[in-house]
């Protein structure tokens, strides 16, 4: 018998399920348990031109409907996603690993979210009248045409609506490629997406590995990329859509601080440096993974943030009850695993976990470490995994300068009771998305992205509607034409 987590086939193309079992197969595997529970097979070239050949032609309609039609199909999906939130949910957890009492709350509800708010927005995109004397200009909001979204493997449901939904609202169509380790719910966003309206080819999910993206990066058909990914993935995807002269939205990796000063309270501060780390077992891209704590109140947070890390449940991601889960895939693992041993080697103080859980699954315990410097390798490369720095400060002027010393810019966060200072550091810390006695909220409502090598555009908001969308101006001259001869 056949897994649940088997979808149909292997890639959704012009409103139906389509195979094609000549590509290379990819194994899925369940990361709490290591168990196969699925295949999918990479898009052969004749995939990825039924996919991209289909997109093309449909846009051109869809771009016709009004906005207000458009939003409906829009809102009607995000309507069928959340009566549908349990089924997603527990197929995002054998995709991902994740807690279904994570999944359950944060990945199919946020998708749909995207989907009602960007639903909401379409019948709003207008231009401008600019008037020039008798003579005026106005302006059109145009669809870009044919994007392509490649996402990561952390968060599959809803980054594939943060790029479809917007792109939809536009006008434009989608060919999503999902990461190859988490390959199943994309193709769910598609079924809905094509059951609440959306016509055929408007939204394609087709399956592969990197040679797959780059197909579709480089293909004269694509008029914009958007990537969540690594920083040296987008490197490369950024300079291969460039060379086509491709719109691109880049949302990449952090290694983001978390500034906690001695009048903040400590349990909140606590949560948010646990939100920050061990949310996802530490694989989001925004973490707050430098967490930077004011000496006076050092030892007490660290304290309350042991005591708090013990209640931390690792188990059958199945069960509710469970509030951690694995990482990924047993690379993954073994790579954190990795960050974890030159933690210890260069000389930082272990507070809780450094090692593999014991039991089946690619689980580490959440883990700590304290007294760690700038120069330390756990302090200065993104490590994906529930792996904590805690540094020690002074000053607040010495703070902001060692939390910007670092190529990345995604995020950044502040914990203290003084709301002058709280704004006054995060007026100059280097980041695109952050908070304030909070972290890693991320409402639909708000753009998300980075600054320096984290990215380029933003995901989310009104902001992304300008990054899926091109303006047009028209000069209309009311009177004669005057010219030199």
């Amino acid at each position: 018998m056949t897994h649940p987590a088997q979808p149909k086939a292997s890639h959704f193309i012009n409103g139906e399920y389509v195979e094609d079992t000549t590509g290379t197969p990819i194994p899925v595997i369940y990361a709490a348990t290591g168990e196969q529970i699925a295949t999918v097979y990479a898009a052969t070239p004749a995939i990825v031109d039924q996919a991209l050949s289909t997109a093309k032609e449909a846009q051109k309609a869809w771009a016709k409907m009004t906005g207000t039609e458009r939003g409906r199909i829009l809102r009607r999906a995000a309507d069928i996603m959340r009566e549908r939130n349990h089924e997603l949910s527990v197929l995002e957890t054998y995709d991902t690993g994740k807690p279904l009492q994570e999944t359950l709350v944060a990945d199919a509800t946020s998708g749909a979210d995207a989907l009602e708010y960007f639903g909401g927005l379409a019948g709003s995109l207008t231009g401008e009248h600019i008037p020039m004397g008798e003579d005026w200009v106005y302006t059109v909001r145009e669809a870009l045409g044919l994007c392509v979204g490649i996402g990561a493997w952390n968060y599959p449901t809803q980054i594939a609506c943060w790029k479809g939904a917007p792109a939809l609202a536009c006008g434009n169509s989608m060919v999503f490629k999902p990461s190859e380790t988490t390959p199943l719910c994309a193709l769910k966003v598609a079924e809905i997406l094509h059951e609440a309206g959306a016509p055929a080819g408007i939204y394609n999910v087709i399956q592969g590995m990197g040679e797959v993206g780059g197909a579709l990066v480089t293909d004269p058909r694509v008029d914009k990329v958007s990537l969540t990914g690594s920083v040296p993935t987008g490197k490369k995807v950024y300079a291969a859509a460039a060379a086509g002269m491709k719109h691109v939205t880049m949302e990449l990796g952090g290694k983001s601080p978390l500034i906690i000063f001695d009048d903040a309270d400590i349990d909140n501060a606590v949560g948010g440096a646990i939100n920050g780390n061990f949310y996802s077992s530490g694989q989001v891209c925004s973490n707050g993974t430098r967490v930077f704590v004011q000496k006076g109140i050092k030892e007490k947070f660290l304290a309350r943030l042991a005591e708090r890390t013990g209640n931390a449940i690792l188990g059958d991601p199945m069960d509710e009850a469970t509030s951690f889960g694995p990482m990924v895939t047993e690379n993954q693992m073994n790579i954190v695993l990795g960050y974890i041993e030159k933690g210890k080697v260069e000389g930082a103080r272990l507070i809780c976990g450094g090692n593999r859980a014991d039991m089946p699954g690619y689980y580490i315990q959440p883990t700590v470490f304290a007294d760690v410097t700038d120069d330390m390798t756990i302090a200065r490369e993104e490590i994906f995994g529930p792996v904590m720095s805690v540094l020690d400060f002074d000053t607040e002027e010495e703070v902001i300068a060692r939390a910007n010393d670092t190529e990345f810019g995604l995020s950044a966060g502040v914990f203290t009771n003084d709301f002058s200072r709280a704004h006054r550091v995060i007026g100059q810390l280097e980041a695109g998305s952050c908070f304030i006695n909070s972290y890693n909220d991320a409402p639909v409502e708000a753009p998300f992205g980075g600054v320096k090598a984290s990215g380029v555009g933003r995901e989310n908001s009104k902001e992304a509607i300008k990054h899926f969308s091109q303006v047009k101006s028209v000069y209309v001259r009311m009177g004669d034409v005057e010219a030199a001869f």
